[in-house]
């Protein structure tokens, strides 16, 4: 029978994505969520339609996660709360504290969907998904910095070694401190198992030496870019090998993929994503990759 979940990479076909719709958001008091401005409901959620519709003409099976009222407005960033591993997900604990009842939507959904539990991180761990990228099969890279403690990534590097995988953990700069949202996969996208578009002014150190190490070409975004971006032109969704999907408006980002031979598809997320720090990535919590 076929496998209906399992992920042990960043670029591997997308077969099964976990996304939530907007619900909270549209009416979220924007500083509470540190949202940069007052968000358009309508481009909002025509901004999400496209993405979906990008997902879906890739070929992946959308899955949505529960609808139910709530105040969680950040849970629509299913990237965060969960991580998916070959055996079954792992339940996370997220930096931002509004974002801890995000944590039981995905428990309900993994049990629903009939996909094992294999542990969660428990107090004072945190560790947020966008802190977790896929070195290889075998190896993941952490970061860690103000949403993933030290007491999480130790708590993440025992279960995922149930599955024999390995954690390599890089410290983050301070940035633009605690109230913004820096992941590592702010600084890092795979577009292949071999290839990643990084920012190297804030890559934390020896992180683009290991990157090497596995093999990786890296593609140096533009800072120009990053900057307007608020860091999201290059948060971008691998759906296949070198196939991504991005945010329009960072024709040089852009760019550059396309000349390394990746197909780049484009929605808006001036509203979706640009105000709120969460790029397409960001918007998918991937269930099964081949």
């Amino acid at each position: 029978m076929d496998s209906k979940f399992g992920v042990n990479s960043m670029s591997g076909t997308l077969e099964r994505v976990a996304v939530r719709q907007p619900s909270a958001i549209l009416s979220a008091d924007i500083d509470e969520w540190h949202y940069a401005k007052p968000l358009n409901q309508q481009v909002l959620l025509q901004q999400f339609s496209n993405f979906v519709s990008l997902l879906e003409t890739s070929g992946a099976e959308i899955l949505w996660l529960g609808s139910e009222k709530d105040d969680l407005a950040d849970s629509i960033f299913t990237y965060d709360p969960s991580f998916m591993l070959p055996s079954g997900a792992v339940l996370l604990r997220p930096g931002k504290e509004k974002r801890l009842g995000e944590i039981d939507v995905h428990r309900t959904f993994y049990e629903s969907s009939e996909i094992p539990i294999i542990g969660s991180i428990e107090p004072p761990g945190t560790i947020e998904g966008g802190d977790c990228f896929w070195l290889n099969e075998g190896t993941l890279a952490v970061g860690k910095g103000f949403r993933s403690n030290d007491a999480g990534i130790s708590q993440f590097r025992d279960l995922v070694s149930v599955d024999g995988i390995e954690v390599m953990q890089f410290d983050l700069p301070f940035y633009k401190g605690p109230d913004a949202c820096l992941h590592l996969m702010s600084l890092v996208s795979p577009l292949d198992n071999d290839l990643a578009i990084v920012f190297e002014p804030l890559l934390p150190e020896g992180l683009a030496a290991a990157l090497i190490d596995f093999g990786f070409e890296l593609l140096t975004a533009s800072e120009k870019e990053f900057e307007e971006s608020h860091g999201l032109s290059l948060n971008v969704l691998a759906t296949a090998s070198r196939e991504v999907i991005a945010i329009n408006g960072f024709p040089e980002t852009h760019r550059l993929m396309i000349e390394a031979g990746c197909s780049v598809s484009l929605f808006d997320g001036d509203e979706l994503c640009i105000p709120c720090e969460g790029g397409p990535t960001c918007l998918t919590r991937p269930i099964l990759r081949s």
